[in-house]
């Protein structure tokens, strides 16, 4: 090799030192965010300009922006960047809310020790933690043999993984009923076309208010209008506290939609509420762009016990996940088909 073909690095080269994996690489090619150079048998190579453009994308993605918000920043799209820094800041206020709360539990305490009063350990945990550990323990239900599962501090995304037969719908079930006030959100959530959640959103102004700002933030990222979309923003803009379980967020939503909705759900505050779902869409669950506080849970082809799977490659069921997933595209293909041989 050359000095000048030194200078660049090939895919998995400049994957590995970005931090993501070659197939996210090749994904922000084919959607325009990064042009490689070519060598002169025609292989990708990455200079420094396409290092820096890939650290910047890389960098945008950890800020649980969607693609298409990305690329939109990249070529100077100021609304959209105001959008997306004015739900930064939102952030960004929450948690100074909760950490002037934590600051002045922390006084008190202080306070009551040099009176000779101790704390509570729930108060002192209380008072040094940004958001109240939750955390739940059931027995497993069939397929599995009545296992004990147990989460500890529940992330505020939680995706629920596993090939077809594995019972994670059977899971996602079960947590909704074991978890405090949770609700069960199905696939018949737009049966009717969307009719019955049209009537509910008439009935309640407030409700349809919160709706069609979610509906109005999501078709400027892309989006496309449906009752699919309508009907999974009207659980998620619903009133209370309760955890929501979502059996296939993907379910009747395009793939500019899709990565629409999972940027909009990672922009919330760390005061919302958390979230379980059930996902076979790599556009809801890129394993390259999970953050601190979210989690994935695989239900494995075996019936073994459900496990939490890093998002490493090589960590255990990291590669069990990844082949759950597909594309978009894929999904639509061949959604409500099912595997068979003649015989």
């Amino acid at each position: 090799m050359n000095a000048s073909a030194a200078r660049f690095l090939s895919p998995s080269e400049a994957a590995r030192q970005l931090g993501i994996s070659a197939k996210a690489l090749r994904l922000y090619e084919e959607r325009g965010l990064i042009a490689p150079g070519r060598t002169p048998a025609g292989w990708r190579a990455y200079g420094a300009a396409e290092m820096a453009r890939g650290a910047e994308i890389v960098a945008l993605r950890a800020l649980g922006l969607s693609i298409n918000e990305v690329a939109r920043i990249l070529s100077g799209d100021a609304v959209i960047l105001d959008r997306v820094l004015a739900a930064h800041e939102a952030t960004l206020e929450a948690r100074i809310r909760q950490s002037g709360d934590s600051i002045a539990r922390v006084r008190r305490m202080r306070a009551d020790l040099g009176r000779g009063e101790m704390p509570a350990t729930c108060d002192l945990i209380g008072a040094v933690r940004v958001r109240p550990a939750i955390g739940v323990a059931f027995d497993l239900p069939w397929p599995w043999g009545g296992e004990r599962f147990e989460l500890h501090d529940i992330k505020l995304l939680n995706y629920i993984v596993g090939p077809l037969g594995s019972g994670k719908t059977r899971l996602a079930q079960r947590l909704a009923d074991v978890l405090p006030d949770a609700s069960f959100v199905g696939l018949d959530r737009a049966a009717d076309g969307g009719a019955a959640v049209r009537a509910r959103l008439d009935a309640d102004p407030a409700h349809k208010a919160r709706v069609e700002a979610s509906l109005a933030v999501l078709l400027a990222d892309g989006a496309v209008d449906s009752a699919a979309l309508t009907a999974l923003l009207a659980a998620l803009e619903a009133n209370g506290d309760a955890i929501l379980v979502i059996d296939m967020l993907e379910q009747g939503l395009d793939a500019a939609s899709q990565e629409a909705v999972i940027a909009h759900l990672r922009r919330r505050g760390p005061e919302a509420r958390p979230l379980f779902f059930l996902t076979r869409s790599n556009a809801i669950l890129d394993l390259d762009a999970v953050g601190d506080d979210e989690a994935i849970i695989l239900c494995p082809a075996n019936h073994s016990r459900p496990i939490c799977v890093t998002p490493v490659p090589g960590a255990p069921g990291y590669e069990a996940v990844a082949t759950c997933l597909a594309s978009p595209e894929v999904r639509a293909r061949t959604e409500g088909m099912v595997a068979w041989r003649p015989s």
